[in-house]
């Protein structure tokens, strides 16, 4: 799996979580899922996600 891939699973992972968790926990878990959305957006402009950063010194490959 590349590094594109990763980043997609663990985007879904940790909307699916947040939105759980803003469900059955706390709604301020809400903001969780707003502040991974607004990262997927601004890596469109970008080219930058501070996870795939984080992925490449885990040593995915890209």
């Amino acid at each position: 799996m590349n590094i594109d891939r990763y980043l997609r699973l663990i985007a879904g992972f940790f909307v699916m979580l947040s939105v759980a968790l803003g469900y059955w926990v706390h709604p301020a878990w809400f903001l969780f899922t707003a502040f991974v959305g607004l990262n997927l957006f601004q890596s469109s402009f970008t080219n930058w996600c501070p996870m795939m950063t984080f992925l490449k010194k885990l040593g995915v490959q890209a």
